[in-house]
């Protein structure tokens, strides 16, 4: 039942994501069409993460010390178990997520009884580890506790400056590395996984950055650019959305005399074959590119990436958009042949 995931594991440590890109558009490039025309747009693909939650955040990290290391510590080394409230803050954790409705008033006493259980168990771990000499104590499980350390500290000030911004805030214990990606949509303002900025041509995703950092993917243009004519060749057109329009991108599109769809600046308006040029930019852009998005998360299995570890997400996301792009390359080869064979006929 693991071979996939062994797979999976395999190319996480020993393949290299971006020689695998250059090797996958280099064998389709005399096969996509309108190679000069660059289309770009950033989305995030999500992670598998339970809803993150202060509450939920401070349980999990309690849980993972009082049930899991604690107790497995004292049996190995045959250590009297000790002391804690944990039993009746778990009948109080289940009470409270039971609440249908979550006042503040509950929500800030769980925090504050959270807080000094967590911090219990934190220095009840840390003397348990110095007295066995940390024996049984694995190193996996060690980068565990160092996050929970961590955990502590951020909720800490949280809780005692609400208003208080938090860089490289830690929303699990097990993906340390997986950050609020504040998208501002009316449905989801907040995605949780990997935000990747996208270059399209001729209906073929390239992924020209992926983050699980925040980025804004205005930067991107130029960047994007350059990849385009390294990869595929000469760029004369750009469609992007109304966040690239920056005076810098305008000025580095002009000087490569690229032409693009955004928006005229100051007065007077653009001529028939400009407006119209714009206007076709524009509905491949949403058409095309915004639909492939659609496409891959509902159709190869990149709504939610279930994999475990940073590098195995990384590979399901590559093998995602890649296999999305070779089921293309598919139909449009049929699609020649059945045309060839008609004129044959």
């Amino acid at each position: 039942n693991s071979f996939v995931s062994r797979v999976r594991s395999y190319l996480g440590e020993h393949l290299d994501l971006n020689l695998f890109q250059s090797v996958m558009v280099n064998s389709w490039k005399s096969e996509i069409p309108d190679k000069n025309v660059l289309l770009m747009d950033a989305t995030c693909y999500e992670v598998y993460l339970r809803i993150p939650t202060d509450v939920k955040l401070l349980w999990e990290s309690c849980t993972w010390l009082w049930e899991k290391q604690i107790p497995a510590l004292c049996t190995s080394n045959k250590i009297k178990l000790p002391r804690s409230k944990y039993k009746d803050q778990k009948i109080k954790q289940l009470t409270y997520s039971k609440l249908r409705k979550k006042i503040h008033r509950k929500t800030y006493s769980r925090k504050r009884s959270l807080l000094k259980l967590l911090n219990k168990g934190i220095l009840t771990l840390s003397e348990l580890l110095e007295k066995v000499k940390s024996k049984g104590f694995l190193e996996k499980d060690g980068e565990i506790f160092q996050t929970i350390k961590v955990v502590y500290e951020q909720q800490k000030q949280l809780f005692e400056i609400p208003e208080s911004k938090i860089s490289d805030r830690i929303v699990s214990i097990y993906k340390p590395y997986i950050r609020p990606i504040v998208r501002g949509k009316e449905n989801k303002p907040v995605e949780y996984g990997i935000k990747v900025h996208i270059n399209q041509v001729g209906g073929i995703n390239i992924i020209e950055h992926a983050s699980y950092n925040a980025f804004n993917e205005c930067k991107r243009l130029k960047e994007s650019v350059i990849k385009h004519e390294t990869m595929i060749g000469k760029c004369t057109h750009v469609a992007a959305d109304g966040i690239y329009p920056t005076n810098e991108n305008r000025t580095f599109l002009r000087e490569q005399s690229i032409q693009h769809n955004f928006c005229r600046k100051g007065r007077g308006k653009d001529d028939k074959a400009t407006k119209q040029m714009k206007g076709i930019l524009n509905k491949e852009r949403s058409t095309r590119l915004e639909g492939s998005f659609g496409t891959e998360k509902e159709h190869y299995l990149l709504r939610k990436i279930k994999a475990r570890s940073q590098k195995t997400e990384l590979i399901w996301l590559y093998f995602g958009v890649y296999t999305a792009n070779a089921v293309r390359i598919t139909n449009r080869r049929k699609e020649n042949s059945q045309q060839a064979q008609k004129l044959a006929a």
